[in-house]
């Protein structure tokens, strides 16, 4: 039992990643992150692409940053959003691997 305890994650790790992963559980909010790990897009493009307002992906995307998921930057007037870094990424090749994964 000492053993757990002493690799026990912090509590406020643990509470951390339950904020990256409740970001990630909104549909919408996922398919943003998907599309966004294949290639940089606008809000437009996401917009046309997700079927989603113009608001509706700029609220998401502020969620997304906010939690450190995605980066922008700037060119002329247009911002580009892309996830954040690899890290990200990495977290839903596993999922996606998990989903995919009949138990064989």
């Amino acid at each position: 039992m000492d053993i757990v305890v002493e690799k026990l994650i912090p509590e406020d790790d643990i509470v951390d990643i339950s904020d990256i992963f409740k970001i990630l559980g909104d549909p919408s909010r996922m398919r943003i992150v998907a599309a966004l790990r294949i290639k940089e897009l606008c809000v437009g493009d996401i917009s046309a692409l997700m079927e989603i307002s113009l608001s509706g992906v700029s609220h998401q995307l502020r969620l997304l940053k906010k939690s450190r998921i995605i980066k922008s930057r700037r060119e002329g007037k247009l911002i580009y959003y892309s996830l954040d870094d690899d890290h990200i990424e990495s977290l839903i090749d596993i999922a996606l691997d998990h989903v995919r994964d009949e138990g064989t």
